[in-house]
C-alpha cells in the first residue's frame, strides 16, 4: 500500500525494560529502530520517534552500553536511560517508563525486539480507524499462533512482545495492572481492558519483528524457575480476574496435586493474596472478552 494512506500519528516514544541484558543486543536494536523511524518519519506517519530504556538490573553498568547505542543512532529524537533501583518487573517497569515523557503513541516492547525496516509504518496504518486501540506486529522467527480475523486483522489480545498503543488508551487504562501481573499475563489483561471499552486490536502481519527468543537444543522454550512461576501465577490471576471461578477451582486443583514445587508455591502465593485482601477487582462478569481455551488466551492457529 502507498504511504500516502498512513494516518499521521504524532510523536511516538518506543520503551523496553532492561535486565541483565547484552550489551550487543542493545546497539542491535537501536541500529533497526533509528532505520524503521526514518521511514516511518519520511512517510508522515510519525513526526519523531524516542527510544526509553528502563533498567531494573541490580547496577546501572548498562548506561555506557545505551549511551553507545545513543551515539550511532541518526533518525531517533533521543534514546533515554532510566534505572530503577529495584526489580519493577515487566509491568511495573513500563508503567514507570509511561510518566517519563509525552507523547501521542507509545510501544511497549521486549527489549530484545528488532525492527523490519516497514515495521512502524505498517503499524501505524490502521490507527487511521479511531477505534483501533493496538496494532501488533508478526514475530520471527517464531510467529505466534494465536488467531486472528484474514479480513480486519483483529485479535483477541495483542502480545507485549511488542505492541503500539494510543497514549490515551493508556491514560484511560491507567497503564498495567502490575499490582497483579509482575512478569506474565499483563499484556492479556492490558487487551481484555481496551477491548471491555469498545477498542478494536488489530494484527499485522505485513509489520515483521524479530523476537530473539533462545530455544533449547530440542527446539523448546527455555524456562527458569522465575518464568515458570509467575506464568503460572498469572494463569490463576486471571482466571479470577475475569470471573472464571471454574477455571481457578481447576488450576488450583492441579497444582496442588502436581507435586510441582514451583506450581506449589504459586498456589501458596495465590492462596496468600486471598487471605490478605490482595486480589484484583474481578471484571467481564458476562464473559464478552475473556478466552480461555485448552490453556491459551485464544484459539490458536497452530501448535
Amino acid at each position: 500500500m502507498a504511504s500516502d494512506s498512513l494516518p499521521k500519528l504524532g510523536r511516538l516514544r518506543v520503551q523496553a525494560v532492561l535486565y541483565g541484558n547484552e550489551p550487543e543486543a542493545i546497539i542491535k536494536t537501536v541500529e533497526h529502530l533509528d532505520r524503521a523511524a526514518e521511514l516511518a518519519i519520511a512517510a508522515g506517519a510519525f513526526g519523531q520517534v524516542t527510544l526509553v530504556y528502563g533498567d531494573s538490573s541490580p547496577s546501572d553498568e548498562l548506561r555506557a552500553s545505551v549511551e553507545d547505542a545513543k551515539r550511532r543512532a541518526v533518525t531517533l529524537a533521543d534514546v533515554e536511560y532510566h534505572h530503577f533501583g529495584a526489580n519493577r518487573g515487566s509491568a511495573g517497569g513500563h508503567n514507570a517508563l509511561l510518566d517519563t515523557g509525552q507523547t501521542d503513541f507509545s510501544i511497549l516492547m521486549n527489549p530484545d525486539i528488532l525492527f523490519a525496516p516497514t515495521a512502524l509504518m505498517e503499524l501505524a496504518r490502521p490507527f487511521a480507524d479511531p477505534a483501533v486501540g493496538m496494532t501488533e506486529p508478526k514475530q520471527l522467527p517464531f510467529e505466534h499462533p494465536k488467531d486472528y480475523s484474514l479480513a480486519t486483522g483483529e485479535t483477541v489480545w495483542a502480545s507485549g512482545a511488542c505492541t503500539l498503543v494510543r497514549r490515551s488508551l493508556l491514560t484511560e487504562l491507567n497503564g498495567y495492572d502490575a499490582a497483579t501481573f509482575f512478569l506474565y499475563c499483563d499484556d492479556v489483561d492490558l487487551s481484555w481492558r481496551a477491548r471491555l471499552k469498545g477498542y478494536k486490536l488489530i494484527y499485522c502481519p505485513e509489520a515483521a519483528v524479530f523476537h530473539d527468543k533462545r530455544l533449547s537444543s530440542t527446539g523448546e522454550w527455555v524456562a527458569g524457575w522465575a518464568e515458570k512461576y509467575y506464568s503460572a501465577e498469572a494463569g490463576l490471576l486471571l482466571a479470577y480476574k475475569y470471573s472464571r471461578d471454574d477455571l481457578v477451582e481447576k488450576i488450583s486443583s492441579h497444582f496442588a496435586n502436581s507435586g510441582d514445587e514451583v506450581w506449589l508455591s504459586a498456589l501458596d502465593g495465590f492462596n496468600a493474596r486471598e487471605r490478605e485482601g490482595r486480589l484484583p477487582e474481578r471484571l467481564d462478569p458476562n464473559h464478552k472478552v475473556a478466552v480461555f481455551r485448552d490453556g491459551f488466551y485464544a484459539r490458536h492457529r497452530f501448535i
